[in-house]
C-alpha cells in the first residue's frame, strides 16, 4: 500500500514542526514538504503532487479560505483544515468545509491537549486520502412550500462532509419543518458556530441544543460537540436532553445515542437519515428506528464525500431508501407527512 503523501502548510515553523512530527508517526503516512504561506504552497502543490493538504486558516498574503478555492478550482486535492479554536477560526474553518475542504482539526492549546490533536490529525488525514471530492456545480435543491407537518421527528445523523450536506438538506426546509434534531460529528467550539450560520442561511430556526429544549415544528436542534450526548424524550412532548457519558463508537456526541433515544419515543412516528461519514456510529440507531417502525434513508455513494456510515448502516438493513443529497430533502418531507406523533 502506497504511504498517502502529505504537505504542511503554516506560517508557524513551529507548528509546521509539530503537524509533521505528529503526522510521521503514522507509517502509512509520509510528509513530502512543507510551506510557510500559499504562494510557497502553490509551487510546491505542483512540484510534489500531494494526496492531502494540510492547510493553516488563517496565513499572510491569502487566507487559508481563498487559498482553498483556489486549490478545488485549479488543482483539486482532499485538504484538512488546521484551526485556532477561536470565533474567527471557526467560522472560516465553517467557510472552507462549505467550499470542498475534507475535515478541520483544532490547533492544540486551549481544551486541545497535543496528544488529542495528534490522534485527530493522523485520523483526518487517512480519511481525506480516501475521501471524494465533491462538484461545486451542484444547484442547490428549492426550498419546499407545501409542506403540511403532522407531529413527526426527524432525526439526523453525519460526519465528515456534514457540513456542506446538512447546508443542502437544510436549505431545503421550508420554515414548518419537522421538529428536528442532528447529530453531527464536530469538535465542540464548532457546533454553536454551525447553528447560527445554518440559522442565518436556511427557512427554519436553527440553533444548539440545550436542555429541555421543546421540539415543536419549525425548530432544528445541533447536539453540543463534546461534552454531552444528544438524546430525546418526553411523553405527550418531546424534548431535547445532554446525557454526559463515556463515547459511543469513538464519538461524543454519537448519532447511535440519538436515534436509539428516538426510536424509544418516537418510533414510527420519526424519520431518521443518516450522512456522509467515517466509520459505522448510526448503523445500529437507524436499524432500532426501522425496526420501530419509522422510515428511514441513506445519503448513496455518489454524492458521500465518505461513505462509510451510510453503507454500514445499509449493510445492516437501518436504510430503507438512499438517494442523492440533493433528492433527500424532498425524500424526507415526503415521508414526515405521512408520520403523526401519537399522544
Amino acid at each position: 500500500m502506497n504511504p498517502i503523501r502529505v504537505l504542511v502548510v503554516d506560517d508557524s515553523a513551529t507548528m509546521r514542526g509539530l503537524i509533521t512530527a505528529c503526522l510521521r508517526q503514522d507509517p502509512q503516512i509520509e510528509v513530502v514538504g512543507s510551506a510557510g504561506d500559499p504562494i510557497e504552497a502553490r509551487g510546491a502543490i505542483k512540484a510534489l503532487n500531494p494526496d492531502v493538504i494540510t492547510l493553516d486558516v488563517e496565513m499572510p498574503n491569502m487566507s487559508g479560505v481563498e487559498f482553498l478555492d483556489k486549490i478545488m478550482r485549479l488543482r483539486p486535492t482532499p485538504v484538512v483544515m488546521v484551526s485556532t479554536l477561536t470565533q474567527r477560526g471557526t467560522d472560516i474553518t465553517l467557510q472552507a468545509l462549505e467550499l470542498g475542504a475534507v475535515d478541520c482539526v483544532g490547533k492544540p492549546g486551549v481544551g486541545q491537549p497535543p496528544d488529542v490533536f495528534a490522534r485527530e490529525l493522523v485520523e483526518k488525514v487517512r480519511t481525506a486520502a480516501r475521501a471524494r471530492l465533491r462538484s461545486r456545480d451542484t444547484t442547490a435543491p428549492p426550498v419546499r412550500r407545501d409542506f403540511r407537518g403532522n407531529g413527526s421527528l426527524l432525526a439526523i445523523g453525519s460526519s465528515t462532509g456534514g457540513v456542506e450536506a446538512l447546508l443542502t438538506l437544510l436549505g431545503a426546509f421550508p420554515a414548518n419543518c419537522p421538529a428536528t434534531v442532528i447529530t453531527q460529528h464536530m469538535p465542540a467550539s464548532f457546533t454553536r458556530s454551525f447553528a447560527e450560520r445554518l440559522n442565518r442561511t436556511c427557512q427554519p430556526q436553527v440553533q444548539e441544543a440545550y436542555e429541555g429544549a421543546p421540539l415543536t415544528p419549525g425548530q432544528v436542534y445541533i447536539a453540543p460537540g463534546g461534552a454531552t450526548h444528544l438524546k430525546v424524550g418526553g411523553r405527550s412532548m418531546l424534548s431535547c436532553h445532554l446525557a454526559a457519558s463515556d463515547l459511543v463508537n469513538g464519538h461524543r456526541p454519537s448519532v447511535d445515542v440519538l436515534f436509539d433515544s428516538v426510536a424509544m419515543t418516537a418510533g414510527a412516528a420519526s424519520v431518521g437519515v443518516i450522512l456522509t461519514g467515517m466509520g459505522r456510529d448510526g448503523a445500529a440507531g437507524l436499524l432500532a428506528m426501522r425496526q420501530a417502525g419509522a422510515t428511514t434513508f441513506g445519503q448513496d455513494e455518489a454524492t458521500c464525500v465518505v461513505y462509510g456510515m451510510p453503507k454500514a448502516a445499509l449493510e445492516r438493513g437501518a436504510v430503507g431508501r438512499e438517494a442523492p443529497i440533493t433528492q433527500l430533502a424532498s425524500l424526507v418531507l415526503d415521508a414526515c407527512e405521512t408520520r403523526s406523533r401519537v399522544h
